[in-house]
């Protein structure tokens, strides 16, 4: 039996999964909202109560870096060691794995169902060439897959802390909006759901402030979670402001996607994760991603024959950390 996480700055899910002829088997799972607990001991073992089963390893993604068997979940203040976890866990082999490398070991598995391509009518699955995962949350994540020798190798990232690049002057005055409130502007600052679209929709309201809705105010002010007032006002069409809030998010997203592709090559294709896009899929389908995507000079049109896909798998985390539990531990 294995013990799955999948961690982030909002909340965290855990599974136990079976393994039956080989294949894995989700037997139990249950979220947690993070910043009522003060570690992942505390929340594993408050999981691990309500079973009566003996675990044999635990892996867990976490929404971080990963550096010689230690962790810091970049918007959660815990601090987390493989050792330690060991011992709290009753001595099982425990593993950490950034978060989008355990949707990087999930990848290779995705059935086609659980994805949905935005440059084509139909799914190329290709079975060679390097791939790319770029996945809009809390945060922004972005991980790889190496292709060598037959198969695929995840390899983590953090280009989500990247310098952001504005490509049109809408996305200059933000940057230089921005500026003036942080020492250092990434794409998470620009591209997320807890950063991003709030960030977006307080400089365009500042540029339009005729356009600002009275009652959207009092809803943002309200909740929360921002991100999913403005997204929902934009998609219903109620809000002129916050469709212009989601565009440039969208914008910001597809330019970013064309950036990691170029940089890894990927030509076995770039996959949207994290849980923004398949909440905003009509307007991913739009065409102002993929514009975005292939706005790259003279490599716009190899761009173009790259497949995108946006992961439909809520799950995905959990599968992937899964398949490592039982393919490398």
């Amino acid at each position: 039996m294995l013990l799955i996480g999948d961690l982030g700055g909002t909340k965290v899910n855990l599974a136990l999964f079976s393994v039956e002829n080989g294949r894995l088997k989700l037997e139990q799972e249950a979220t947690f909202k993070s910043a009522n607990h003060n570690s992942l001991e505390a929340v594993a073992l408050k999981f691990l109560a309500d079973t009566d089963v003996k675990i044999s390893k635990a892996v867990f993604g976490v929404a971080g870096p990963v550096i010689n068997g230690q962790a810091h979940i970049t918007n959660l203040p815990w601090q987390m060691t493989e050792p330690l976890l060991t011992q709290a866990l009753g001595n099982v082999p425990v593993k950490l794995l950034n978060d989008l490398e355990s949707v990087a070991y999930a990848v290779p598995y995705l059935p086609n169902h659980e994805l949905a391509a935005l440059n084509g009518d139909t799914l190329e699955r290709r079975l060679s060439g390097n791939k790319a995962i770029v996945a809009p949350g809390t945060g922004l994540g972005e991980a790889l897959l190496i292709y060598n020798n037959g198969s695929y190798h995840p390899v983590p990232c953090e280009g989500g802390h990247a310098s952001f690049a504005p490509t049109n002057p809408i996305q200059i005055g933000l940057l230089e909006y921005l500026l003036h409130r942080f020492n250092h502007v990434s794409y998470e600052r620009v591209c997320s759901g807890s950063m991003g679209i709030p960030n977006i929709y307080a400089y365009l309201s500042e540029v339009r402030s005729s356009q600002v809705q009275p009652h959207i105010t009092a809803a943002i002010e309200a909740a929360d979670d921002v991100a999913p007032v403005i997204v929902q006002a934009a998609l219903s069409g109620e809000c002129e402001l916050c469709l212009a809030t989601l565009n440039t998010f969208v914008s910001i997203l597809g330019n970013e996607a064309g950036n990691i592709a170029l940089k890894v090559m990927a030509t076995g294709g770039v996959y949207l994760g994290g849980g923004i896009p398949p909440k905003i899929l009509p307007k991913l389908k739009e065409g102002g991603f993929m514009a975005a995507f292939v706005n790259k000079g003279r490599f716009g049109d190899m761009l173009s024959h790259i497949p995108v896909y946006v992961i439909l798998n809520d799950k995905a985390a959990l599968w992937g950390a899964a398949n490592y539990g039982l393919h490398h531990m």
